[in-house]
């Protein structure tokens, strides 16, 4: 199953330390499934990657479900064990994501009450991302926490 995630925004780059844990996190990923990190410009670019065949998205919004990294483990388990081949999950836009797109998505992720700059949500999500592939395989990197 592909991982992908998505990063809604109108311009600027991704350079810093965050983006650089992105980037580690993802080659980490990529042991375990194929993973990348994509910026697009619009909602319309998230909904356009939805469209991929048996694919899956997740927002990512203050409104979704605050999940342990062991329940995100098993979320990720459960839609590649039934036949998603791509897994999305997209940060939003700035001003946040309407209700037609929540209503749209497949699930609603929060990664707490707290608003995050786009390079840093992007970095806790990809090592939680990588944690959720970790405990899936057995690998002892979650066992110390």
């Amino acid at each position: 199953m592909d991982i992908i995630i998505l990063t809604v925004r109108q311009s600027g780059n991704r350079k810093g330390p965050a983006a650089d844990l992105v980037q580690l996190y993802i080659e980490r990923t990529s042991h375990f499934h194929p993973c990348k990190w994509l910026q697009v410009r619009s909602v319309d670019e998230v909904w356009a990657q939805r469209e991929k065949p048996a694919s899956h998205l997740i927002l990512l919004d203050p409104r979704g479900e605050m999940r342990t990294s062991e329940g995100l483990a098993e979320t990720i388990g459960k839609l590649r064990d039934s036949g998603k081949r791509t897994l999305l999950f997209a940060i939003g836009p700035a001003d946040g994501w309407s209700a037609a797109d929540r209503d749209r998505a497949g699930a609603l992720l929060s990664l707490g009450k707290m608003t995050l700059p786009h390079e840093l949500a992007a970095a806790v999500l990809s090592e939680q991302i990588y944690r959720a592939c970790t405990i899936l395989a057995g690998h002892p990197y979650h066992c110390g926490h």
